[in-house]
């Protein structure tokens, strides 16, 4: 997280997220702030108090894991904000997201153009997802992949892998990033005909390079078109 997300934190009188996040954060919410936690799928429900505990005064932070304005609470908290009519300021403080936080740990796979796209068809339809993979795969850029893959929902990577390794050539590098920043944080480096023997969950996050893209010293680095020599 940023510096001015955590003093964001520490200085909140309420505290609203989703459980996971809220245990992660546990060491720095104020002893005195009272902290309001619930399951996935309770995500408009939890806006709706966010935003009614602050009109009544209080400092509020609904926590989102990474950026909440990337598949995070940024914008269910500003359609609530808008359809209760409140005038409560609201800021919506950047964080780092698992793009950018997988990629600094695989090397430099997103030195150039790249796409992010969510295979949770929970909110997003499945045919729409692979359409949009359709697309991108034809785009010779990179691609990052969020929640790929959990115990009940394993067809939306398998089909993404069916999509991709019809564009994308079978040996280009991708990596792979368990549990990002988090305790118990693990990568590893193969390549796309690998994909789908590789251990994923919800808590993966998979980057696939482009054509340029090459393993030096262990590292994914995607060549951005410098020259390298006068």
């Amino acid at each position: 997280m940023t510096t001015k997300a955590r003093k964001a934190i520490e200085e909140a009188s309420i505290v609203v997220g989703y459980g996971t996040y809220i245990k992660l954060i546990q060491d720095i919410v104020r002893k005195d702030a009272e902290i309001i936690s619930g399951t996935m799928g309770k995500e408009v429900e939890r806006a709706k108090i966010a935003v009614k505990k602050a009109n009544e005064n209080h400092t509020v932070v609904m926590v989102s894991s990474g950026d909440p304005g990337v598949y995070g609470m940024a914008g269910i908290i500003l359609e609530v904000a808008d359809q209760e009519k409140t005038q409560v300021p609201i800021e919506i403080i950047p964080g780092i997201t698992a793009a950018s936080s997988a990629s600094a740990i695989l090397g430099a796979p997103l030195i150039s153009d790249f796409a992010v796209i969510s295979l949770s068809d929970l909110l997003t339809p499945l045919e729409k997802i692979e359409k949009r993979l359709e697309l991108v795969s034809q785009t010779d850029m990179s691609i990052v992949l969020y929640n790929p893959q959990s115990q009940g929902r394993i067809e939306p990577l398998i089909k993404a892998y069916e999509i991709m390794i019809k564009y994308i050539n079978p040996d280009t590098p991708i990596g792979i990033v368990r549990q990002v920043g988090r305790e118990g944080q693990q990568s590893k480096i193969t390549s796309l005909k690998n994909l789908l023997n590789e251990e994923i969950d919800m808590v993966t996050t998979i980057v696939i390079g482009n054509s340029s893209t090459k393993i030096i010293n262990n590292k994914m680095v995607t060549k951005r078109g410098y020259s390298l020599t006068d």
